[in-house]
């Protein structure tokens, strides 16, 4: 438990219900906030303290130690309260899923020291822990064959033990995933990745990617859009079935 979290509630006289009132939130959501790692969205962070009477570095210290741009912190803290997670790739394998050779990897052609390397692997390893959650999120990933066939810097075992380990969590109750196959041709995902969040409170929230700064979406319309184009990506991709056999065989194929 965040025995702060929980002192402050106790002592303003505030339970999930009615902090959540007051903060616009599920009541779920509320709950989460006393449990360790579990912070409030950077725009709900602020509110909480004031109306618990507490500074927030004292409520969640860790908010304040994260690093990394802007834009990733607050997808972070999406991600964290996520429901569901639908996740599509054209180029790289979804981060949830990396394994930290592979992660290292997409980093290694990057102007970074070691240190800033080592930190971008450990945070991007860390929000995998939403995966192994008691109750973890539904999360549907879509990855172009394409990924699975290009190699690392000729490094075989890398690729096969990546491969692998998707085949792993694509056996989990809470994880889905699909292929897209090299015979489906020109196909709607060919405009870059998507990644959509769903919130306990119904919200919907999306990801997009680019080579400067990535963008977080939450316009009604736009989220639409991008849903409606997910829905048509896994048009094109093979059934859960069809995609694990195609990742152990891929995966043979890098021994």
């Amino acid at each position: 438990m965040n025995h702060a979290v929980v002192e402050a509630m106790t002592a303003t006289g505030l339970t999930a219900e009615t902090l959540a009132a007051q903060v616009g939130v599920d009541p779920k959501t509320a709950g989460r906030w006393a449990s360790p790692g579990h912070i409030p969205q950077s725009r709900h962070r602020a509110k909480v303290a004031a109306i618990l009477g507490r500074e927030v570095a004292e409520l969640w210290p860790e908010a304040l130690k994260r690093r990394g741009p802007t834009w990733l912190r607050e997808w972070v803290d999406w991600e964290r309260d996520t429901l569901t997670l639908r996740w599509y790739e054209l180029a790289w394998v979804p981060g949830l899923l990396q394994t930290e050779a592979y992660a290292r990897a997409t980093l290694a052609d990057e102007s970074l020291s070691a240190e800033a390397v080592n930190q971008l692997v450990k945070a991007r390893i860390g929000r995998q822990a939403i995966l192994q959650r008691d109750c973890p999120p539904l999360f549907i990933a879509i990855i172009d064959e394409a990924v699975l066939r290009r190699t690392a810097y000729g490094d075989r075992n890398l690729m096969r033990e990546q491969c692998e380990h998707l085949a792993e969590f694509a056996q989990r109750p809470s994880v889905q995933v699909y292929i897209v196959p090299a015979t489906a041709g020109m196909y709607p995902g060919l405009g870059g990745p998507i990644i959509l969040a769903e919130l306990p409170d119904g919200e919907h929230v999306a990801h997009v990617d680019s080579q400067a700064r990535a963008q977080i979406i939450n316009q009604g319309s736009d989220v639409v859009t991008l849903v409606r184009r997910w829905e048509r990506i896994r048009g094109e991709a093979f059934s859960r079935a069809q995609s694990l056999d195609l990742l152990r065989e891929a995966a043979a194929s890098w021994t």
